[in-house]
């Protein structure tokens, strides 16, 4: 088996190459970052999924591929050129649909977003639910997906909406929560804490994706994401006991605090934007009762202890982490701005 990943050198993409070449899975991967990780079985090719000839020229290289695993996405709290973004998400998903196409891939696996909903709905979300994004990011991801609808008749194509992966690895803006915990800083939530927001589980993600190419014949869309989600305040309490943390869960009022974010991020002093307000103040999640049946997929971790898997990770790695340069946004510490006076009067 020979996979294509685009994002490879990502977060997740790291995660699904080095799965696959346990399986005994070539893998050529595609990424604008270059992919400095030496995983057996791997190639890796730096380029643009915006550019045909980079494109073209990988395939005509390294074809024929079984399957596409396309993960390459750019990030709206990370990146400022918005058309920099919408061209990179959409337009770089159909040359890589169209591509795929054109060299006989049978089968595109492509990881979608929970931000497809902006709002909360009260409920548990189904593929049936229509999308309303609110923001650039979400709104890319659906048009992706759209992409791929369109192609139907000519490639199988399996759907993945994934919430937060989480991981080993995973850092980005959440090592600004890990330094709290580790440093015995207040860990503050959002109108008590009492929102549930899912995660999944990187290792359970690369077992779907594969198990989507296995079993899925036809373009089907799926939602994803771990059982049992507990409210933010029993995650952060359960990372916290565990970690021999003195960390105190604080509740701030929701009103107020969601203003003063949005502020401090329209004035570019906070790494926190919309999709973080979503996550630490409303409800999300999804019905993954589908995947579990056509896929016989099922989750192994819940949010608290994935949580924990990463706050471990970056304790043990944490000298290695800081000095780490030319990586993945979520490979890398992120910058507190705002929130480093926070820290300190914690």
């Amino acid at each position: 088996m020979r996979a294509f990943i685009t994002g490879g050198a990502g977060f997740f993409g790291t995660v699904l190459k080095k799965y696959l070449s346990k399986k005994g899975v070539e893998s050529v991967i595609y990424d604008l970052v270059p992919d400095t990780d030496q995983v057996e079985r791997t190639v890796a090719i730096q380029g643009d999924v915006r550019h045909q000839s980079q494109l073209e020229e990988c395939f005509r290289k390294y074809s024929p591929f079984d399957v596409v695993f396309h993960l390459a996405a750019q990030l709206a709290h990370v990146v400022k050129d918005r058309k920099f973004l919408w061209t990179s998400n959409v337009d770089g998903t159909r040359q890589v649909v169209e591509m795929a196409i054109k060299h006989k891939v049978p089968h595109i696996v492509y990881t979608s977003s929970n931000c497809l909903w902006g709002k909360p709905f009260g409920r548990k979300i189904l593929e049936t639910d229509d999308p309303h994004p609110v923001e650039i990011y979400g709104r890319s991801k659906w048009e992706g997906e759209k992409i791929l609808l369109e192609y139907k008749d000519h490639i199988n194509s399996t759907i993945i909406r994934c919430p937060t992966i989480m991981d080993e690895g995973r850092l980005g803006l959440l090592t600004i929560l890990f330094e709290f915990i580790e440093e015995n800083r207040n860990v503050y939530v959002v109108g008590g804490g009492n929102n549930v927001y899912q995660f999944i589980y990187g290792q359970d993600l690369t077992q779907a994706c594969l198990q989507a190419y296995e079993k899925s014949s036809s373009t089907e869309v799926f939602n994803i994401g771990s059982d049992n989600v507990k409210p933010f305040k029993d995650v952060y309490q359960y990372v916290i006991e565990k970690a021999g943390s003195t960390s105190r869960v604080v509740p701030l009022p929701k009103a107020p605090t969601l203003l003063a974010m949005k502020l401090c991020y329209k004035l570019g002093i906070s790494p926190l934007g919309p999709y973080q307000y979503k996550m630490i103040a409303e409800d999300f999640v999804f019905d993954t009762e589908k995947i579990k049946k056509r896929l016989e997929w099922k989750p192994t971790l819940t949010n608290e202890e994935m949580l924990l898997k990463a706050f471990m990770y970056y304790k043990e790695n944490k000298k290695a982490i800081q000095s780490a340069k030319d990586i993945a946004t979520h490979r890398q510490s992120a910058k507190m701005g705002i929130i480093r006076l926070l820290k300190y009067l914690s």
